[in-house]
């Protein structure tokens, strides 16, 4: 009876969505078709992705496949690190900071290989024939289905075109329909930059080809991409290289890409035969069929989360224009939407089994993009899935698990040739084929820390699901990843601390280093360390697994340098105090104790959090997007919704115009702009949105730690905490109305609010006192900050709250109310 009410269900949403209507909650629209990428609307089902352009005329649909990158499996190691690192260490604790960076960049630095290149299939260009003037031209992103909708009138006739990428099926789904018969005439081309073969046959057009080389390293992966068309009425004929459809009254195409990528270490499958077969599984469904397919899966997890801000006349524009008008209109609606487009975006590129989100998602049209659109790893990729667990994406994250895996393997092989250690490594890059050396050039690329960084998501992870099984299968990756700092520590000479060193504080140089960042004992490095160690001893403890490395870890946390504040008040970013109250640099690395990790709060480290506060001040708010989206967080997490949302502001500020530039924004798409283009951005944002409304990093549940005060009003639901907690929350006048807690394992709740509740029910609420029994909600106990004699700290005020404390059991409910 259920599934029968569904599909009752889903037809009436298929006949409300073939009447498009102008606007809506969740939908990105427009008043003229795209003239540049960064209007053009993104699809993907986590593997393949299509950007819309909605050109009536010559529509265009820019492809990529996740696994088409340049070159093929190759390795990036220096194999004269061992050779140099000593001298590195010595030279960088006696002060020539030059003569270190000059050895890094000879005898660390990658010898030619920097990674390789994230690469565009091509497109597949629709070319309309017999079309006057248009009118009345409309087109969408709806996220809440993940379907593009084109609409407009030609000549009397109401046209009408659907887009989506389907994660059953496999392929991309385009509808062509009119209101007229007859009415559809085009010729579909593909084309490509890159070496290419074009093939049209009966209703098939078909590309293959090959990825570039790129620094020497020849183009190795192979794609196959196929365009099946199939036809309601008129005649489908094929001229040349192209196929024409002529008269018809509907038109359905499928899409296929596939690749010869089987892992990152091989190139073996047969791209033509697996492209074939996801054309061969769809084409018997119809399109409702398919979209039934596609709409169910997708919104399995996209309706898990709901948030509502209100709306007002402002969302009555076009998406681009409301963006152009955000800072000087109340559009709280605007909020919402970009919100959840940031759960749009991890759903639609990040998809369990396929790759991860690279430093654009799935989407570029480049074969030489910025970056080469790799995973950078001294925070970007990070970025990427600060929203899967706390959104409840938890599927989302396990693609950056897997590549943490692989990364764990390719590794090792780093380790042992450039530094003579145990475990693994990698550095601040990284490509489909894993590499983990040192790339770019010193200045950017020594820093040997993104595998403790990244093994914080593999902690991360265990803290929402409880799962000890999945601990139990990442903790091998943990224990290796630790293993090499205990290799690879050394004592500095002067307060005895162990430290990281060459290293460096990305990607920013410090005053009096002669032009070079590279440096020991960083604050960031320090604190990943804290973090690395502690998280994996913890580990060890609940999988009662090496109970002779507990003394060891812990003697290491115990040597690890302090946080120092300096003489500007400020958090120290080097060990030195060094810091520049001008630079207003895009990263914050220093900052990472206060977000992502939870060693800085104002509950249990004030002190810090004022000095953490002051760095802020000083850098400034206005820089890069993904900057400004790290900051939306870390103003949460100093509890200052006003300048978080403030931050939000800055973000949502309209760049026109794709390319490079000085200043961060978002493009009319709502595409996170660095400039150009950078997904971290927009995944950022929506990590931090939801960082103001629910925090679990301090102890407990904290509700509404950042609320701004012109957030009057608003609910949202379905966001996970530590513990497999999930929760909704209501709000009337900056007060917690209801917040209701589905409990998945158990256990005391402690919960902080900002007004009086009571619970619903026999159950009575108890104030909290001293130390949370659920062990999910352990804060770690990090040594007291050095201050500077010169420093100037000013006390950190927090509003009065309440915090409870009450018992659940799993798969109850409990919901709570305010107290009137």
């Amino acid at each position: 009876m259920k599934s029968k009410l569904y599909m009752i269900a889903i037809c009436l949403l298929i006949s409300i969505f073939s009447s498009a209507q102008q606007g809506g909650k969740y939908k990105l629209w427009y008043d003229k078709p795209a003239q540049q990428w960064v209007e053009a609307l993104p699809i993907g089902n986590g593997r393949i992705a299509a950007m819309v352009y909605g050109d009536p005329y010559k529509e265009k649909l820019q492809l990529n496949e996740s696994t088409f990158w340049s070159g093929g499996p190759s390795r990036n190691d220096n194999p004269d690190g061992a050779k140099v690192l000593d001298s590195i260490r010595y030279y960088l604790f006696n002060g020539n900071y030059k003569r270190a960076q000059v050895l890094a960049d000879k005898g660390l630095t990658a010898k030619t290989l920097h990674g390789s290149a994230f690469q565009n299939i091509g497109d597949l260009t629709l070319d309309f024939h017999n079309l006057g003037n248009v009118k009345s031209y409309y087109r969408e992103l709806d996220i809440e289905k993940a379907l593009t909708t084109t609409t407009f009138i030609s000549n009397g006739t109401y046209f009408k075109r659907e887009v989506f990428a389907s994660i059953p099926d496999n392929v991309v789904v385009v509808k062509l329909s009119a209101d007229k018969k007859n009415a559809l005439n085009f010729t579909a081309t593909f084309d490509s930059e890159l070496k290419k073969d074009v093939q049209a046959e009966g209703f098939t057009l078909q590309m293959g080809g090959l990825s570039s080389t790129l620094e020497g390293l020849e183009g190795k992966v192979k794609y196959n991409a196929i365009a099946k068309f199939s036809t309601e009425g008129g005649k489908t004929s094929v001229s040349g290289k192209s196929v024409s459809v002529s008269n018809a009254n509907e038109v359905t195409i499928l899409i296929s890409i596939a690749t010869n990528f089987t892992d990152y270490k091989t190139l073996n499958t047969d791209e033509i035969v697996k492209s074939r077969r996801y054309i061969s599984e769809a084409e018997h469904k119809n399109f409702k069929t398919l979209f039934i397919n596609h709409l169910k899966t997708y919104q399995h997890y996209f309706k898990r989360v709901d948030f509502d801000l209100g709306t007002s006349e402002a969302a009555k524009n076009p998406t681009d224009i409301r963006v152009k008008n955000f800072a000087i209109n109340d559009d709280p609606g605007l909020i919402s939407l970009y919100y959840q487009f940031g759960r749009y975006l991890l759903i639609s590129s990040s998809q369990p089994g396929g790759q991860p989100a690279n430093l654009q998602g799935i989407w570029n049209n480049s074969n030489k993009p910025a970056w080469d659109s790799k995973y950078t790893i001294n925070i970007n990729t990070e970025m990427n899935y600060w929203p899967a667990e706390k959104t409840n994406l938890s599927e989302m994250h396990e693609p950056l698990i897997q590549m943490i895996k692989d990364l764990s393997e390719s590794g090792k092989e780093t380790a042992k040739v450039m530094y003579s250690s145990r475990g693994w490594v990698v550095h601040h890059n990284t490509d489909i084929w894993r590499i983990t050396g040192v790339v770019d050039f010193a200045n950017a690329g020594m820093w040997p820390m993104g595998g403790a960084w990244l093994s914080q998501h593999l902690w991360e992870k265990y803290l929402y699901n409880g799962d000890k099984d999945y601990l139990k299968s990442v903790y091998p990756v943990l224990k290796s990843a630790a293993q090499f700092y205990e290799d690879f520590l050394i004592e500095e000479p002067t307060h005895k601390w162990l430290v990281i060193s060459p290293s460096m504080s990305p990607e920013n140089i410090p005053q009096g280093h002669q032009g070079s960042a590279l440096a020991a004992g960083n604050t960031m490095d320090n604190q990943l360390m804290f973090d690395l160690f502690t998280k994996t001893k913890k580990a060890a403890e609940i999988l009662n697994a090496d109970a002779e490395k507990i003394p060891v870890w812990s003697s290491i946390i115990s040597r690890l340098p302090p946080m120092k504040i300096g003489k500007y008040g400020q958090l120290q970013e080097w060990m030195e105090d060094l810091d520049n109250p001008k630079d207003n640099h895009r990263h914050v690395s220093h900052l990472y104790g206060l977000f992502p990790s939870n060693q800085i709060s104002p509950y249990t480290k004030p002190q810090l959090a004022d000095a953490s506060k002051t760095v802020l001040l000083y850098r400034g708010d206005v820089s890069t997007g993904w900057s400004m989206g790290w900051k939306v967080n870390l103003w949460a997490k100093l509890l200052d919704g006003n300048h978080a949302n403030k931050l939000i502001k800055d973000q949502l500020t309209l760049v026109e115009k794709d390319g490079w530039g000085s200043k961060g924004g978002t493009y009319p798409n709502l595409f996170d702009a660095h400039p150009p283009f950078q997904i971290d951005g927009n995944f950022g944002c929506t990590s931090g949105i939801t960082e103001m409304l629910l925090q679990t990093q301090n102890g407990f549940i904290d509700i509404l730690p950042a609320l701004p005060d012109v957030w009057k009003n608003g609910k949202i639901s379905g966001l996970k905490a530590y513990g497999g907690f999930e929760v909704n929350i209501k709000w009337e006048n900056n007060k917690a109305k209801e917040v209701i807690i589905k409990s998945g394992l158990g256990g005391n709740c402690r919960i902080k609010v900002p007004n009086e509740m009571k619970l619903s029910g026999n159950s009575k609420l108890k104030k909290a006192e001293g130390k949370n029994p659920n062990s999910f909600f352990e804060i770690s106990e990090i040594k007291e900050p050095l201050i500077s004699a010169d420093a100037k700290l000013n006390p950190f005020e927090i509003k009065t709250s309440f915090i409870y404390d009450f018992q659940t059991e799993p798969g109850k409910t409990y919901i709570l109310k305010i107290k009137s």
